[in-house]
């Protein structure tokens, strides 16, 4: 579905049905330089089992309008706007890697609104070395190609897929080429308040998630261990696998998710 925020067209995934304000929501972020079709999966799932899905692609991403946001403080805010144009009520954040930083940030303004938050393959601050930065300035299809190099694991360097006919590393990379991704990546690095907004979130006793990869060189275990740590929760970790659970291991990664947020519904 489109939607109007703050006078851009912005598109948000709904799972393949029609957008009902009145269910609870899964909000579904996605990581720099991505859109909304990581989540194809987990989208769905959840779209026909009694929510609603909202996965927006970020201003200027793929196929929403409007000018790149330059920080995560100023994303967050924008995704708060974003619900309300949507009229969503009741939420669960879930935030893949920069997804969460967002997450963190939109938690603190939802307030009684926010029913839980999920953070997968990420931390509360994910520095980024400025070689890839400036890559991504002068090169974005070669800076994209290095992160999905990195991002996946050891089975999908060789081809394998969760979907079959589907490649996704051909498929992430034309994605991120075309999208602001040196302006994700710097708002990444430039970010410092995860850590006390985790704290936050769980003196609040919010009930939170975390899910890591075994094989994620991007965002590494310790400092996943570190945000689960900051939340009260304990990480699940998923074998095997890379960066980029959602497209890599979207069953493992659907799983536990549905578990968690139907444990807080219920």
């Amino acid at each position: 579905m489109y939607i109007q925020v703050d006078n851009a067209k912005t598109f948000v995934a709904t799972g393949g049905k029609a957008f009902d304000a009145s269910l609870p929501t899964v909000v579904l972020l996605h990581g720099s330089g991505l859109d909304h079709r990581g989540w194809a999966l987990q989208a769905r799932w959840f779209a026909f089992h009694g929510y609603s899905v909202f996965a927006p692609d970020f201003p200027a991403h793929s196929l929403s309008e409007g000018e790149a946001l330059t920080s995560i403080e100023d994303m967050g805010a924008w995704l708060v706007r974003a619900l309300d144009a949507a009229g969503v009520n009741e939420v669960h954040l879930v935030g893949h890697s920069q997804g969460f930083l967002v997450v963190l940030e939109a938690a603190k303004i939802l307030s009684h609104r926010l029913q839980s938050v999920m953070a997968i393959s990420t931390g509360s601050s994910i520095p980024v070395n400025p070689s890839l930065i400036e890559t991504a300035q002068s090169n974005p299809n070669l800076a994209a190609q290095m992160m999905l190099q990195w991002g996946f694991g050891h089975q999908h360097q060789y081809g394998a897929s969760a979907v079959p006919g589907m490649q996704p590393i051909g498929i992430g990379q034309r994605i991120m080429a075309n999208n602001p991704l040196a302006t994700d990546l710097s708002a990444c690095n430039a970010y410092s308040a995860g850590e006390k907004r985790a704290q936050e979130l769980a003196n609040q006793g919010c009930p939170s998630c975390v899910i890591l990869a075994a094989q994620d060189r991007m965002t590494q275990r310790h400092i996943g261990l570190k945000l689960a740590k900051d939340l009260g929760t304990q990480a699940q970790i998923i074998d095997n696998m890379g960066h980029m659970l959602p497209m890599e291991a979207p069953k493992q990664s659907l799983n536990i998710m549905k578990q968690f947020i139907q444990s807080v519904e219920n």
